[in-house]
């Protein structure tokens, strides 16, 4: 479907064309319409589909064309899990809306929450936050949502992830009226609590499932690589790094403390790259991504905290230095790469300590994941057997079995030592005790 087909405000095609957006997505195709018609949105889709502008194209085309409900209060309120999320997602809407009558305002945890009440105090039609800042303010009576037209939950799931469960439902109550259009976005939609939420957000929604977060991505060339421990990790590293096939590169670690230390590596070797943690102010990781994204850095080494929602169109590699936990967090990594049509790579280390993780992984995902040896730098390290059910079952049976065996088994035989034959066939006759005032029977007793 081509951008021009849309029914919207001509404003917002021009916009788009700006963008050198000419074809719609799928999830975009499937959102789209029925949020048009002012439906509630269930959707999911995998990284890198369009979401963002799924439900931004119809939040911005309502609010051009409809009477406000309200004079004073806020038209539309988007949610985002993460500040790096809500700052991508509030640059894609400042695109969308820039000269023309609309204004927004981005509210963020971690930031001058006096300064936040000014912004809000003006009125502005989007607001787009982290659930926790934005409940802050409603308790407060900073800013009130009754007139709310337009509530837009996007990646529900990690926000039920990072227990934001009771300020998601603080904020639907403030806002609870029959005339708001609620649109919520996750990464799956199998979640008995994101379910749990959804019957309490949306009325008669329209299910809009794009594929899976788990099918491969046909834009991520995948590989891992067996490593025996950090030190074999570092050559690897290195390796892969000097390697001239990515413009910009990502390194997933587990610890801040590795993150210090990659960086260190990485610098030493000649290498450029930044650093990023979660233990950073806020500012100095807003001023780490901006300068990686306006390409002052070809490498950055960093945690989970930038493994979601960074629209980064030049990162051609992403590398497991240590492998997530769960397989989710595994699709958000590589995802960082492979964007907007471009071709990425995703490689990733597995030690000894990573094995649990990587049999996991491959458990969850819907195409298989390949360990190999790398050609030059090969490990020791070969995997380990996993112990299927019915192996297990088979040996718990042998178990019993030999238990059984030992129960059931024959007495040793007795011997006379001196006759040198068996003696087990004659019966032990124990003597009668005799009684203290029986006589003595000298016979018996010789």
């Amino acid at each position: 479907m081509q951008v021009t087909d849309l029914p919207v405000h001509h404003k917002l095609i021009q916009k788009l064309n700006e963008k050198n957006i000419v074809e719609l997505t799928e999830i975009q195709q499937k959102t789209i319409l029925p949020a048009l018609q002012g439906k509630d949105i269930l959707g999911s889709s995998k990284t890198g589909s369009g979401k963002t502008l799924a439900f931004l194209i119809p939040a911005v085309q309502r609010l051009l064309t409809q009477k406000a409900l309200s004079k004073q209060d806020p038209r539309a309120l988007i949610l985002a899990p993460t500040r790096e999320l809500a700052k991508q997602v509030y640059a894609e809407l400042k695109g969308l809306i820039s000269k023309l009558p609309l204004q927004s305002v981005l509210v963020l945890g971690g930031e001058n929450y006096n300064d936040q009440v000014k912004q809000l105090r003006r009125n502005p039609d989007f607001i787009v936050g982290t659930a926790g800042r934005i409940a802050d303010h409603l308790k407060d009576r900073s800013f009130f949502i009754q007139g709310l037209e337009l509530l837009i939950f996007d990646e529900a799931d990690r926000m039920l992830d990072l227990g934001f469960s009771e300020q998601l439902n603080l904020i639907n109550d403030s806002a609870n009226h029959r005339k708001r259009q609620t649109m919520l976005f996750s990464a799956t939609l199998d979640n008995l609590a994101l379910n749990h939420l959804s019957s309490k957000l949306l009325k008669a929604p329209v299910r809009v499932a794009v594929g899976s977060a788990t099918e491969r991505h046909e834009e991520i060339e995948q590989t891992l690589y067996f490593a025996d421990n950090p030190e074999h990790k570092d050559a690897l590293l290195l390796q892969l790094l000097n390697r001239d096939t990515y413009n910009q590169a990502i390194v997933f670690t587990a610890t801040r403390e590795d993150t210090i230390r990659l960086h260190d590596l990485l610098k030493n070797n000649d290498l450029s790259v930044v650093a990023l943690s979660g233990d950073l102010l806020q500012n100095q990781r807003a001023n780490v991504m901006s300068a990686f994204s306006r390409g002052q850095f070809s490498i950055l080494v960093t945690t989970d905290v930038a493994s979601r929602g960074l629209d980064l169109l030049k990162v051609g590699l992403v590398i497991n230095y240590d492998l997530p936990k769960m397989a989710d967090e595994y699709i958000h990594r590589i995802g960082r790469t492979g964007r907007a049509g471009n071709k990425g790579f995703a490689t990733s280390l597995v030690g000894p300590r990573d094995w649990d993780s990587y049999v996991a992984i491959n458990a969850q995902t819907d195409y298989p994941l390949e360990c190999e040896q790398h050609v030059e730098l090969p490990a020791k390290f070969k995997g380990r057997r996993v112990k299927s059910a019915r192996t297990n079952e088979t040996t718990n049976a042998a178990k019993g079995k030999g238990n059984q065996q030992q129960r059931v088994r024959k007495p040793a035989k007795r011997v006379d030592s001196l006759q040198g034959k068996e003696v087990g066939d004659a019966p032990l006759r124990r003597r009668p005790r005799a009684a203290s005032n029986a006589p003595i029977d000298n016979d018996e007793e010789e």
